[in-house]
């Protein structure tokens, strides 16, 4: 495949000291526990080719003002267990602590920095020239060969350590990065059809403007909604879901996004599917209601049997389906089957693509993860990416190819 941005294909990393971004940011417990290393057995893959050169890794946890913004060493526990080798904190980002350490290091040595967030700059949403400017990238870059971002999911951000060093040093895309750029691509290449979008959630803005994107530029064949995705839909077509839900949809600063549903609706009516029925939610039980009848103040909590079976086999029958969102509350029992029943028609799909977030987490709890050609690392920075939105991380490094390409 033909890439406008460099991999480790591209560069002999051998005794190279490689300054690595990755995303370790996770759950954690009041006592420190990392409570989902899924992010940290993504990077693995990347981490695993890099046994020659001198890494040093940069990565954050939380933010400011958050009762788990805090340092990177479990971090560096966690990954050092789950590589089977020794990666060595250090309590200091860029200063001599940090400098000394890298100075040090030798083929084979892996150090992960502190946390990223604790330098004020770091959050910052600047140009990559802007970055270039500040204390992290003077005092770092020198001691570093290459700069490799393999933290996707937050690559959505320009941020100092996304987007500063590409500037500055050669640099490439990790493994997961490669990964993300290449299988969301092919979500949105039109080649294997049909193509189905499947869109629920609470992020109404953020899927409506990706089934605006799909749409008008003919990358997908239907975008089928879910969730409150689809309650905003319903209410665009003049169905009476209720004051309950629409009160939902208001409080979530979501009732604008009922005109722009309307519009889509009135140029894409036949490639837009909507649930035929709903479930209820009546004190913790479901009750089944057709669309067509319904007049309601219970809250909408899941698609019906109906739309399940429906929305089951054209996804099952896709070449090509990306899905993003749950279809209802899934954490509850009573309305998790449509979550659950669209996923396991996902895993039949040709080449199936799963958005991160609650979506990735129902798949992990249905143990059919592994049956998806992808899953997204990265919530946010997948849903721009679907929504035809340039992210400055991947931008940075395609412009980085670019200088070294011309040398």
């Amino acid at each position: 495949m033909k890439r406008d941005y460099l991999t480790i294909d591209d560069m002999d990393l051998r005794e190279k000291t490689v300054l690595c971004r990755l995303d370790l940011n996770s759950p954690m417990d009041p006592s420190g526990t990392i409570l989902d290393d899924s992010r940290f057995r993504s990077h693995l893959v990347t981490l695993k080719e890099l046994d020659e050169a001198k890494v040093v890794i940069l990565s954050h946890q939380s933010r400011p003002g958050k009762s788990d913004f805090t340092t990177m060493e479990p971090h560096s526990k966690l990954l050092s267990k789950l590589l089977r080798r020794k990666i060595d904190y250090v309590d200091d980002i860029f200063g001599s602590h940090a400098v000394d350490s890298i100075k040090r290091m030798q083929p084979g040595d892996i150090i992960l920095l502190e946390n990223t967030r604790f330098y004020s700059e770091e959050s910052l949403e600047r140009a990559p020239k802007e970055h270039t400017k500040t204390h992290m990238v003077k005092r770092l870059a020198p001691l570093c060969d290459i700069f490799m971002n393999d933290a996707f999911s937050v690559s959505h951000r320009s941020h100092l350590s996304v987007t500063g060093f590409t500037e500055v040093l050669p640099s490439i895309a990790g493994r997961i990065m490669e990964k993300e750029i290449d299988s969301l691509s092919k979500g949105l290449s039109c080649n294997d059809r049909p193509c189905i979008y499947v869109l629920g959630g609470t992020k109404v803005d953020d899927s409506i403007k990706v089934t605006k994107n799909v749409l008008e530029r003919g990358y997908a064949d239907r975008v089928l909604v879910t969730g409150v995705v689809a309650n905003v839909f319903l209410a665009a077509a003049g169905t009476r879901i209720g004051n309950t839900n629409m009160n939902f949809i208001e409080k979530q600063g979501y009732t604008d996004q009922i005109d722009i549903a309307r519009e889509l609706l009135g140029r894409f009516r036949g490639n837009i599917g909507l649930p035929v029925d709903v479930a209820l939610n009546k004190n913790d039980e479901r009750v089944e209601e057709k669309t067509q009848k319904l007049n309601t103040e219970l809250p909408i909590h899941d698609v019906g049997i109906e739309t399940m079976v429906k929305f089951s086999k054209e996804i099952s029958q896709a070449k090509t389906v990306v899905m993003n969102g749950p279809a209802g509350v899934f954490e509850k029992d009573a309305f998790a089957l449509g979550t659950y029943e669209l996923i396991k028609a996902g895993t039949e799909a040709g080449f199936s693509v799963l958005g991160g977030g609650h979506i990735a987490a129902a798949a992990e709890q249905l143990g059919v993860s592994s049956k998806f050609s992808h899953v997204s690392t990265g919530g946010g920075a997948c849903i721009d990416f679907l929504a035809g939105e340039k992210l400055p991380g991947i931008e940075a490094l395609k412009d980085a190819a670019k200088r070294l390409r011309q040398k």
